[in-house]
């Protein structure tokens, strides 16, 4: 994994292309149009359990699809480019959804201490958000270069920013890797990587089922803050592309085919 990531500021260069916990209009959200078809991300069946270690280094993540972050397309529009590029992978089993990330990153921050905290607004964020088209509700999964989780659960877009929105506790587990100096502006850091681990009976706990048959989707996203930035605080990134910076947008969410 170091080696493949031995390029992240030469992929910064070449990448020009390709969200959070707020209050959001649900007759703002944007559909997505025929001509745009829905992205899908496989995630492969795993046979063997997967070490929560941060490191991605399990044989399995190998064998998984990458997929590249990319900016939004109205950041595109408005010329902005994608300043640290980043890998997501995907994988299950019979317990687990898993979620793979690996960023670039040359400041690497993240100043919130304690699970659930909002860690959007503390530092660098790999945020998860999952949700049936079968049923209303959804979750959005965090976690941080420290480790650090947070689960949101919302019975359906329209009760976003409601104080019971607030915290929702489950199963999801949370491993980080720092190459580099967390919360040290002072110099230059390379990566880090997290893996999250999404428990399948949290998912299914009120309806739905979860297998090859079902009809999930997904977004991956990242904060990432950085002194090196050209842009005013945090930069966003997405899998895949949503139309604005809102990762609220659940119509243009991709198709997450489980693959066995």
């Amino acid at each position: 994994m170091r080696k493949m990531f031995q390029g992240c500021l030469l992929l910064a260069g070449i990448l020009l292309t390709g969200g959070c916990c707020g209050k959001v209009c649900p007759s703002a959200a944007k559909k997505t149009t025929p001509e745009k078809p829905l992205m899908t991300l496989v995630a492969k069946y795993s046979s063997t359990p997967i070490k929560l270690d941060g490191q991605l280094d399990d044989p399995a993540w190998q064998n998984a699809c990458v997929y590249q972050l990319g900016l939004s397309e109205a950041q595109i529009e408005k010329e902005e480019i994608l300043q640290a590029p980043g890998e997501i992978r995907l994988l299950w089993d019979d317990q687990y959804l898993y979620i793979g990330a690996t960023f670039c990153d040359d400041d690497i921050v993240a100043e919130g201490k304690n699970d659930q905290d909002h860690h959007y607004k503390l530092g660098d964020l790999c945020e998860v958000f999952l949700k049936s088209d079968s049923f209303t509700w959804y979750w959005e999964l965090y976690g941080t270069p420290l480790g650090k989780k947070t689960s949101f659960w919302f019975p359906g877009r329209g009760r976003l920013g409601l104080p019971s929105m607030k915290d929702y506790r489950c199963g999801l587990m949370v491993a980080a890797r720092v190459h580099g100096t967390l919360n040290d502006w002072r110099d230059k850091d390379e990566y880090w990587s997290v893996e999250l681990a999404m428990p399948i009976k949290d998912l299914i706990a009120l309806g739905g089922t979860f297998g090859p048959e079902s009809d999930w989707r997904i977004l991956i996203a990242r904060y990432n803050y950085s002194r090196y930035l050209d842009c005013q605080g945090p930069q966003y990134s997405m899998v895949p592309q949503l139309s604005a910076v809102n990762y609220h947008l659940i119509d243009e969410y991709a198709r997450l085919k489980l693959e066995k």
